[in-house]
C-alpha cells in the first residue's frame, strides 16, 4: 500500500482511533482516568502537582509506595511474554518493551498506538496510577513499524559527519515513535568499534571517538529536545556502556582486554559528551572489561558513571543480561542491582525476578535504600516525560509516520553518507548520453538488504519488508523514458540492447548482533563473480556496496570503473540515484579506515598494515 493511500484513512486522532482504543478510553474513564488519560481518583499527594520539579514529585510519590510497588517499577517485561495483560497492574510493572519484531499482529502505526494505550490503561488503574514507560530499539528510525521512515544506520551517518543532520533524524524519529505511544528509545549507540569483524560495527558512527562524541550528543538532543515533557520528544538511552566496540577479536559480548588509558581515551570519551547533552538513561553492555562483566562492574557503573561523570539518569539492563553473570538467580540479581543497574530487562521471567528481588530485600542482600535510589531515578524520568499528565499515544502525529518530510530527510542522509571510493570519470552519468543501462546484482531491488538489521525484525530480512524505494526503482523513476533499463544481462541481450553502463548492487545479507560476527568480512563469492563477469565483457561497472562495515574488496574495487560505499542506507534509495545521476555531489568521508587484507583488521592489524583507504577518505567530482 502506498504511503499516501494509507494516510487517506487518517483524520483527527480521537475520531479515528480504533475500537480497541475507544474501549480502552471508556474503561479508563470508568476507573478514574479522565478522557485525556490523566489519572484521577487514586491516592493523591504533592507528587500530583505538575508545577513542582520532577525530582520533588518523585520523592513525594516514593514515600507512598509499598515494597511491591517499588520492585514493580524496577521491572521491565517484553509485551510478547506477558502471561496476562492484568499482570501489568497486579505486579505494578513499571515498564514494557517491544524487542525486535515484538509488535501488534497488524503492524501499522495505528495498531501500535492502540496496543500502547491498552497496556497503559492497566497501569493507570493501579492504586497510585503510575504510568508505564515503554521502550523500543528505534535505532535508525522507528524501525519496528512497517511504513515508518528508515534512515541510514549509524555507520553511514558517521560518514556524513553532519551533527545537524543527525539531530534532525533523531527529531523525526522521536515524532514517529511518539505517535505510536512509545516514549523511550534504546538509542543512540555510542560504541567506538575497533574491529570490523564485530557484527554490530554498523551501530557505531565511527572508530574515531571524537566523531562518536559529536554525533551521539546530537542524537540525544534530537530525541529529547529541550523539554522531555513536550509531546514530540522521547527519552534517549546511551549504550552500551562501555567498550562494547573494543572486545578482543571483535567478538560480540566478548572481553575488552585493554588498559584503563585506552578505555578512557577511546570508549568512555563519547559518554562524557552525551551525559553533558542530558541523556536520560543508560544501558550497560553485555561485554566485559578485563574479565569483569559490565552489568556487574560497580566501579564503572557507580563509581565512574555516577561519581566522576555525574550521570543522573537511570540505568536499564540489556536483554536478560543479568542471567549471564553466573551463579544462582539470587546472586545474579543482587550483583547486578548492587553494582548499579536500576531497572532490569527481564523479557520473559518477570514474575520470578520480582519474587527473588523481594526476598533479597527482606534478607538484606539488597538494601531498601538501594531500591529507593533506583525507583527515585525511574520516577523522576517519568515525571520529566510528562507521563502522569499525558500517558497516552500522541495520535495527532500519526500522519507524520513515514511522511514525505521525514523521507526527504532520509534521502538527504543517503546522499551525504555514501562514500565514493573510486571513479574513473564515469560518474556522474550524463542522462542525455544514456540509451540502455543495466541495473543488476542481488541487492539492486532488495529493500530489506538495503535497510539491514534492526528493520521490522531483530535480524532484518530480505525483500519488501517495509515501504520504500530500491536502487532499481529509484533509477527507473529518475531516468527519462528514452533510457531503457534492464535488470539482467540476459534481458538486455534478448532485447538486442547495447548496454552503456552496468550498475551492480552487491553486499552483505541483513544481520544484527550475534549473527553478524565474521572472521572474513568480504563479499559473497557470487557477488564478486558478477562484477568480474560484467567487467570481463568490457562493460563499465559501477559497483554500489551495501554493508555494515568496510569489506575486503580490493579486487572488486579494481574491477569496477566506480565504487560507491553506500553502507545500509534505509528506505530511500532515491538518494543513491541522486548521486549516480549527478543531482548531488558525494560528500561522505570514511569514518572507519578500510583494510587492505585480513591482516590489517583490528587494533594490531592497523598498526602492522597500511589500510587500503585511510579514515577520512572520500572522492567527489
Amino acid at each position: 500500500m502506498k504511503v499516501d493511500n494509507r494516510r487517506k484513512v487518517r483524520g483527527l486522532a480521537g475520531a479515528l482511533a480504533s475500537l480497541a482504543a475507544v474501549v480502552f478510553l471508556v474503561s479508563c474513564c470508568a476507573s478514574g482516568a479522565s478522557s485525556g488519560g490523566k489519572p484521577a481518583g487514586q491516592a493523591k499527594g504533592a507528587w500530583s502537582d505538575a508545577s513542582l520539579p520532577a525530582e520533588s514529585r518523585a520523592a513525594e510519590l516514593l514515600k507512598k509506595m509499598t515494597l511491591d510497588e517499588k520492585i514493580g517499577q524496577m521491572t521491565q517485561a517484553d509485551r510478547q511474554f506477558l502471561k496476562s495483560y492484568a499482570d501489568i497492574a497486579r505486579l505494578h510493572l513499571g515498564s514494557l518493551l517491544s524487542g525486535g519484531g515484538s509488535g501488534p499482529d497488524e503492524n501499522t502505526a495505528e495498531a501500535w498506538a492502540d496496543m500502547y494505550d491498552e497496556f497503559q490503561g492497566y497501569a493507570l488503574k493501579t492504586r497510585l496510577g503510575i504510568p508505564l514507560v515503554y521502550g523500543v530499539d528505534a535505532v535508525h528510525g522507528h524501525n519496528n513499524v512497517r511504513g515508518a521512515t528508515i534512515f541510514p544506520h549509524n555507520i553511514g551517518l558517521g560518514a556524513a559527519n553532519d551533527p545537524d543532520l543527525v539531530e534532525r533524524i533523531a527529531r523525526a524519529t522521536a515524532v514517529e515513535v511518539a505517535a505510536t505511544g512509545i516514549d523511550w528509545n534504546f538509542a543512540p549507540c555510542l560504541t567506538v568499534p575497533q574491529d570490523i569483524r564485530w557484527g554490530r560495527t554498523y551501530e557505531g558512527y565511527s572508530e574515531n571517538p571524537e566523531i562518536v562524541s559529536v554525533l551521539g550528543s546530537a542524537a540525544v538532543r534530537g530525541y529529547q529536545g529541550t523539554d522531555l515533557a513536550a509531546r514530540d520528544t522521547i527519552l534517549a538511552t546511551i549504550k552500551h556502556f562501555v567498550a562494547d566496540g573494543g572486545t578482543f577479536g571483535g567478538k560480540d559480548r566478548g572481553d575488552a582486554k585493554i588498559s584503563e588509558e585506552e578505555l578512557r581515551s577511546i570508549h568512555l570519551h563519547p559518554y562524557f559528551a552525551a551525559i553533558g547533552a542530558g541523556a536520560g538513561s543508560l544501558m550497560p553492555s553485555f561485554s566485559s572489561w578485563n574479565g569483569v562483566r559490565m552489568h556487574a562492574h560497580g566501579e564503572l557503573l557507580t563509581g565512574v558513571l555516577r561519581g566522576e561523570m555525574g550521570f543522573a539518569g537511570f540505568t536499564i539492563s540489556d536483554w536478560a543480561a543479568l542471567d549471564e553473570l553466573g551463579g544462582t538467580p539470587e546472586h545474579r540479581i543482587a550483583l547486578g542491582i548492587n553494582s548499579g543497574v536500576d531497572m532490569v530487562m527481564v523479557p520473559e521471567h518477570y514474575e520470578s525476578f520480582i519474587t527473588t528481588l523481594k526476598k533479597l530485600v527482606k534478607d538484606g542482600a539488597v538494601s531498601e535504600a538501594r531500591v529507593d535510589e533506583a525507583v527515585l531515578r525511574i520516577l523522576t524520568a517519568k515525571f520529566k516525560l510528562g507521563l502522569f499528565e499525558s500517558p497516552l499515544a500522541e495520535r495527532e502525529f500519526l500522519d507524520r509516520v513515514g511522511s514525505p518530510e521525514h523521507r526527504a530527510v532520509a534521502r538527504e542522509a543517503v546522499r551525504k553518507s555514501a562514500v565514493l571510493l573510486k571513479n574513473d570519470g564515469i560518474l556522474p552519468f550524463k542522462k542525455e548520453n544514456l540509451k540502455a543501462i543495466l541495473v543488476t546484482g542481488p541487492l539492486a531491488d532488495n529493500l530489506g538488504a538495503q535497510c539491514g538489521g534492526w528493520t521490522i525484525s531483530w535480524q532484518g530480512g530480505n525483500g519488501p519488508v517495509t515501504e520504500g524505494t530500491t536502487v532499481l526503482a529509484a533509477l527507473r523513476a529518475a531516468l527519462p523514458e528514452s533510457v531503457a533499463i534492464y535488470d539482467s544481462l540476459k534481458a538486455a541481450e534478448k532485447a538486442g540492447a547495447k548496454i552503456d553502463v552496468a550498475v551492480v548492487v552487491v553486499g552483505e545479507r541483513p544481520y544484527a548482533e550475534w549473527q553478524g560476527d565474521t572472521q572474513n568480512p568480504a563479499l559473497p563469492p557470487a557477488h564478486s563473480e558478477l562484477i568480474e563477469t560484467l567487467s570481463g565483457q568490457g562493460l563499465p561497472v559501477v559497483t554500489v556496496l551495501f554493508s555494515g562495515r568496510p569489506l575486503l574488496a580490493e579486487r572488486e574495487i579494481a574491477m569496477s570503473s566506480a565504487f560507491l560505499a553506500a553502507w545500509l542506507p534505509g528506505t530511500e534509495g532515491a538518494g543513491l540515484a541522486d548521486l549516480l545521476l549527478g543531482d548531488a555531489k558525494p560528500t561522505g568521508k570514511l569514518s572507519f579506515s578500510w583494510p587492505k587484507t585480513l591482516a590489517g583488521i583490528g587494533a594490531e592489524g592497523k598498526k602492522n598494515e597500511k589500510p587500503l583507504f585511510e579514515l577520512g577518505y572520500g572522492l567527489s567530482w
